[in-house]
């Protein structure tokens, strides 16, 4: 990962989206893949879910988050937008960012489940 550490699950690290206009700054992103990926040599990549401040609390997809949970300004996951990044494209945050917890990824497993039609175990 060209000298980097790796990322862990729950984190918030930021990266430009293969969706993202090119003039877009890199947006922040939480690591949802498992740590046994993340820190593997051999995988490249991680799987993120993106941040938005655009918050809409009655959407079944995003999961609210508190500016104390994470460091940032009040947001949203957006669950239906998870994507595959490569490791080495993401940006480390230049100050500390809280770490979302476990309960908090299985929460956005569970809102990826609504946006794929499927109902939550």
């Amino acid at each position: 990962m060209d000298g980097k550490r790796s990322p862990r699950r729950g984190e918030i690290w930021y990266v430009r989206l293969p969706t993202d206009p090119a003039e877009k700054n890199p947006s922040p992103v939480v690591i949802v893949s498992v740590d046994e990926r993340n820190g593997h040599p051999r995988a490249d990549t991680v799987l993120v879910a993106p941040l938005t401040t655009s918050i809409h609390k009655d959407v079944p997809t995003h999961v609210y988050l508190s500016a104390g949970e994470t460091g940032l300004d009040p947001s949203s996951i957006r669950a239906e937008d998870l994507t595959v990044v490569r490791k080495s494209s993401l940006i480390e945050p230049t100050r500390k960012l809280r770490l979302l917890s476990n309960a908090r990824i299985c929460q956005v497993a569970n809102a990826v489940q609504v946006a794929m039609g499927c109902k939550p175990w």
